[in-house]
């Protein structure tokens, strides 16, 4: 069954916009970030998506807890950091249309704590101060309800980016777990934009819905209450919209090598190439400049080279 919502002019418009812009994002090569932008938009959605649910650790804590050094925080926090950690490590084991990776990144994010992995069996509901925002569906009902889901994002033909937007409001209402719904929501929707387009694994999203924290529970709310999630869809284009705007602003970011080896990596995957085919992908940087990366990469084992001189082509290993 589909869920219900509606394409609306102000979707087809972000729509259109956000294509535009990941468009540009190829265009200039940030479609696989520089390393070092990398390591810092992960800390960055990994505080920003625990923070929007009360975590309390900071993003040089976070840092330090990367590089194996000993903070001083609530242990629930740590605990929930190190989970998130390990859960954005393994983002490209999961499986954006499997129910059982769906539970398995859960069990991951939750160990340790509240029913990592498990469906909930019991009725909840979800306390905004002192009212009740929203009561989920029944205990009995939460296992039809997210193969009904799944199904939906594998079989609709709506676009990838509708069908995200859709998903995360969806497991939001059906609150599957007992705790961690929120986080899942947000990592699930990375995790499908991801599986089409290879620059969301880093993009700040988490952080501008951090920003603006209010905006996104009031969409969740108003359309619980509508019950459809075009204004949730709506509210997450613009966020996406807004994540690709502040990534194109730092379109001139100097790119090492090894940057530049990765990034066409995943543009030539496992076929041969040449040294005029990797320049054409780098038209910023010199015939020398190509050969150095090509043979700091052969010499580092992340290519294979067959033949000399004019004749050289090129291999991932």
């Amino acid at each position: 069954m589909k869920p219900p919502y509606e394409i609306t002019k102000k979707i087809l418009n972000l729509i259109a916009i956000i294509s535009e812009k990941i468009g540009e994002v190829n265009s200039v090569h940030l479609h696989k970030l520089p390393t070092e932008l990398r390591k810092k938009n992960r800390v960055k959605t990994i505080q920003s998506s625990l923070e929007i649910e009360g975590n309390t650790l900071t993003i040089e804590q976070i840092t330090a807890i990367i590089e194996n050094k000993r903070i001083v925080g609530p242990k629930k926090d740590i605990i929930e950091v190190k989970n998130a950690i390990s859960v954005y490590d393994k983002i490209d084991e999961l499986k954006p249309y499997s129910m059982s990776s769906f539970c398995k990144a859960h069990a991951i994010l939750m160990d340790g704590l509240e029913s990592p992995g498990r469906l909930r069996s019991k009725s909840v509901g979800i306390v905004k101060g002192s009212k009740i925002a929203h009561i989920a569906p029944k205990g009995v009902m939460v296992k039809p309800l997210m193969n009904d889901l799944f199904d939906y994002l594998k079989n609709d033909e709506d676009l990838i980016l509708i069908k995200s937007c859709v998903f995360h409001y969806e497991l939001e209402f059906i609150h599957p777990f007992l705790d961690g719904n929120g986080r899942m929501g947000r990592l699930w929707q990375t995790l499908i934009l991801k599986n089409k387009y290879p620059v969301f694994e880093f993009l700040p999203i988490e952080t501008l819905i951090k920003e603006r924290q209010t905006k996104y529970y009031n969409a969740l709310g108003i359309s619980d209450k509508k019950g459809t999630s075009t204004l949730f869809i709506e509210f997450m284009l613009e966020i996406i919209k807004e994540s690709l705007e502040e990534l194109l602003k730092i379109q001139n970011i100097a790119l090492t090598n090894l940057d530049r080896i990765n990034m066409y990596k995943s543009i030539i995957k496992n076929d041969f190439f040449t040294r005029k085919e990797y320049l054409r992908s780098f038209k910023e940087i010199s015939p020398s400049t190509a050969s150095r990366d090509l043979k700091f990469a052969v010499e580092n084992n992340i290519i294979e080279k067959f033949g000399d001189k004019n004749t050289a082509k090129y291999r991932f290993v």
